[in-house]
């Protein structure tokens, strides 16, 4: 979510986004265990797993599954999992790893197809690991698979559109709908350092394009002219919309789950696909090359795609399941909306593109000169 030197900034520099537009950290830092160490024994001889990941898996402001995944899977395998949620996320990974440092982590759980582009072009040597044998990773749905060096296993999918709170206002239906006057300062949404906010912005540059008469940078400074707010993470967003600042937000259209969940109105969670579009976002995990225990980390790999298990998952995290075969509530599919058309960038699409789209944004909006 932050990068550092000058070619190697994986994806948002810290500072200057930082500065302009306010960005905000994502959870706070829990470290590895001083007593467990990464993937190797305590003294009295249980395994420890350290999984890497995003804050809002541990602490969203709506539900996340972090604390119930490390309390099934310790209470089945006897192993202990940490959590880390460092401030600048998959960033601090990739930082140890080029300075040589060991990482201090078994596993990564949050990647997403941008990732992994960014971290072919930014890393040196490897940071992951080929999955390998990973029991569970047949049932995966067709189509979610986007790690061409088969590294990362998806375990769930979303799809960014936007919320909004429908006893306030109506949505409109197109991306050019929110330059009108009477949307005026109505939407919140993230930089491309959080992962909303990158798919959001890659559904601008499939819609208008890079270049031309009229591009994705044209679209942004049009936004931006409408009062357009820009916070660091889904979280801030999410948060901000939360508390009444503005009646739209950018996120994820499964939010009826966790409206429903919590009782709340769902004239108040609507969702709207802008073009009748959702840009898809599917996450995946992966063990790190230099993982102390590879062999626990695919062991909680395969534990996270049992049907089950993905059926917590994705309603903790507020997602679709990444399996055919997971175990959901009847009336799930009435409350997870999925777009009329899917909209997405393949790695290909991304390889030698999208550091550049993104720096180009930085040099607009957050005005870097």
């Amino acid at each position: 979510m932050t990068g550092d030197n000058v070619d190697r900034r994986s994806f948002l520099s810290a500072a200057g986004t930082a500065t302009a537009v306010g960005i905000a950290g994502c959870a706070s830092f829990e470290g590895p265990a001083e007593e467990s160490g990464n993937g190797t024994t305590t003294g009295d001889g249980d395994r420890t797993l350290v999984v890497g990941t995003y804050g809002a898996f541990i602490d969203a402001p709506s539900t996340s599954p972090g604390a119930w995944l490390k309390d099934a899977f310790e209470a089945e395998t006897g192993a202990e999992l940490v959590w880390q949620t460092p401030p600048n996320g998959l960033n601090y990974y990739i930082e140890r790893h080029n300075a040589g440092v060991d990482v201090e982590a078994d596993l990564y759980l949050g990647l997403n197809p941008d990732d992994m582009v960014q971290i072919d072009e930014n890393v040196d040597g490897d940071l992951f690991a080929e999955a390998g044998d990973v029991e569970g990773r047949d049932d995966v749905k067709s189509g979610l698979d986007f790690d061409p060096n088969d590294r990362a296993v998806p375990y769930d999918t979303g799809y960014i559109s936007l919320v909004y709170d429908g006893t306030a206002m109506e949505a409109p239906e197109t991306f050019e709908g929110l330059l009108e006057e009477d949307h005026r300062g109505d939407l919140i949404a993230q930089t491309p350092g959080s992962d909303t906010g990158r798919a959001f912005l890659l559904h601008t540059i499939h819609e208008f394009g890079v270049g031309g008469d009229y591009d994705y940078l044209d679209y942004w400074a049009d936004l931006q002219v409408n009062d357009v707010r820009v916070l660091g993470t889904w979280s801030d967003a999410y948060d901000a919309w939360s508390a009444g600042e503005a009646p739209m937000v950018v996120s994820y259209s499964t939010d009826q789950v966790f409206a429903a969940q919590s009782d709340a109105n769902l004239e108040e969670h609507q969702i709207r696909f802008l073009n009748d579009q959702g840009y898809a976002n599917p996450e995946g995990m992966a063990t790190f090359a230099d993982a102390a225990d590879p062999d626990l980390a695919r062991e909680f790999m395969s534990f996270v795609l049992r049907p089950d298990v993905q059926g917590e998952i994705a309603q903790r995290n507020v997602q679709f399941p990444a399996t055919e075969t997971a175990e959901l509530p009847d009336d799930y599919a009435d409350l997870a909306h999925e777009p009329p058309e899917p909209v997405t960038f393949t790695y290909a699409d991304l390889q030698g593109s999208l550091d550049g789209w993104i720096d180009d944004w930085e040099r607009q909006f957050a005005g870097d000169d």
